[in-house]
C-alpha cells in the first residue's frame, strides 16, 4: 500500500501544476487589476495613473503572465503564498489561518449531520420500498434536494432572523460574546451556527439518503441477500452486514468529495450569514482581483480534492477486504 500511496502522491503533483496554471490564467484574464482597484478612488487623473503604474510595479503585475506564474509556481515550494495584494498587504498565509476554522468547523458540522441523517434514512427507506416511509421520505428529499441553498436561506433569515428574532443570523459570535460565561458561549456559538449549518447540510442530506436507499435496493436485490435469508439470519444481519456493508464502496466513493464540495459551495451561503470563513475570503479576493489569496484558496480547495479522492480510494480496504493496493 505504500507504494501505492507514494505513486499517487506522485501523480497529484502534475495535476496540480495543472490546475494552478489553468486557474492563473483565468484569474490574470479576468478585467481589471489590484493596482486598478486600488487607484480608482483618486479624483485627480494624472495622480491615478501614476499611481495605477507604480501599484503594478509594485505588484509585478508589469511583467509577462508566464513569468508571474512561474515566480508563484517558485514560492509556492516552499508554501509561501505570498503577500495579499489588497489594501492591508498582509501575508495571504495569515489570511487563511484566520478564516480556516469557521470554514472547516462548519464542514465538519455538515459532513457528520447528513452522514448520520442521510445514512439510516436510507437503508430503512430501502427496506420498507413504496410503504407509507418510504414515499414520505422520497417527496421531502427530493423537495431539499431541489431547492438552492440560498434560497432555502432566505427565507429563514426572513422568518428565524428578521420577523421572529429566535436565532441570529450575522457572524459567527454575538457582539458580548466575551462577556459570557462558558455556558452561555456555548448556546451564542449554538445560536449562530444552526442556521447557516441546516443551509449547508440540508441538499447533501438528501442527496446522500436517496443515494444510499438506490445502492441499498440494488445490493438487496442480489442472490447472495436471498441465500442469507434462506438461511434463517436475522433480518438485521442480512441488512446491516451482508446488505449495507456491501453497498458501502460507491458511497465512499462519493464520500472523498464530500469536504471540497461543501467548502466550494460555502462561498454565498458564508456572504448571505457575513460568516468569517474562506468562502467569504474568497469572494472579498475576487472583488478587490487579490490574486495570490485567489490562487491559495484555489490550490488548497484543488489538494483536499485530491486529499478526499485518495483517502477513499484507501478507505476501501477497509470496507472490501478484497481489494488490496500491494
Amino acid at each position: 500500500m505504500l507504494t501505492y500511496i507514494i505513486r499517487r502522491l506522485l501523480l497529484t503533483i502534475p495535476t496540480l501544476i495543472g490546475i494552478t496554471l489553468v486557474t492563473f490564467i483565468i484569474v490574470n484574464l479576468a478585467p481589471g487589476d489590484p493596482a486598478q482597484f486600488q487607484s480608482q478612488g483618486i479624483m485627480d487623473p494624472e495622480v491615478s495613473i501614476k499611481t495605477y503604474e507604480k501599484l503594478r510595479e509594485y505588484y509585478g503585475l508589469d511583467k509577462p503572465v508566464h513569468v508571474r506564474y512561474v515566480d508563484w509556481l517558485g514560492r509556492l515550494v516552499t508554501l509561501d503564498f505570498g503577500e495579499s495584494m489588497s489594501t492591508d498587504r498582509r501575508p495571504v498565509a495569515d489570511k487563511i489561518k484566520e478564516r480556516l476554522w469557521p470554514t472547516m468547523s462548519l464542514a465538519i458540522l455538515a459532513i457528520g449531520i447528513s452522514l448520520l441523517l442521510s445514512i439510516p434514512i436510507g437503508i430503512y427507506s430501502a427496506v420498507k420500498k413504496d410503504k407509507l416511509f418510504d414515499t414520505l421520505s422520497s417527496t421531502i428529499l427530493y423537495a431539499l434536494y431541489s431547492v438552492p441553498s440560498y434560497v432555502m436561506a432566505v427565507p429563514l433569515i426572513l422568518l428565524l432572523g428578521v420577523q421572529w428574532d429566535l436565532l441570529p443570523f450575522q457572524g459567527m459570535t454575538s457582539d458580548n460574546y466575551d462577556q459570557l460565561s462558558f455556558g452561555g458561549k456555548a448556546i451564542d456559538l449554538v445560536k449562530h451556527y444552526t442556521l447557516i449549518t441546516f443551509c449547508t447540510t440540508f441538499g447533501a442530506w438528501a442527496f446522500y439518503a436517496r443515494f444510499v436507499r438506490q445502492n441499498m435496493l440494488e445490493v438487496l436485490g442480489q442472490d447472495y441477500i436471498r441465500t442469507a435469508r434462506s438461511k434463517g439470519l436475522p433480518e438485521k444481519t442480512v441488512i446491516m452486514k451482508h446488505g449495507f456493508r456491501n453497498s458501502l464502496i460507491p458511497l465512499v466513493t462519493l464520500m472523498g468529495l464530500i469536504l471540497p464540495g461543501i467548502i466550494g459551495g460555502s462561498v454565498i451561503l458564508e456572504v448571505m450569514f457575513n460568516w468569517p470563513g474562506m468562502g467569504r475570503l474568497f469572494f472579498e479576493s475576487m472583488l478587490s482581483r487579490d490574486y495570490p489569496t485567489i490562487m491559495a484558496l484555489s490550490f488548497i480547495t484543488a489538494c483536499l480534492v485530491l486529499l478526499g479522492t485518495l483517502l477513499a480510494d484507501l478507505s476501501y480496504t477497509f470496507v472490501d477486504p478484497r481489494v488490496s493496493y500491494d
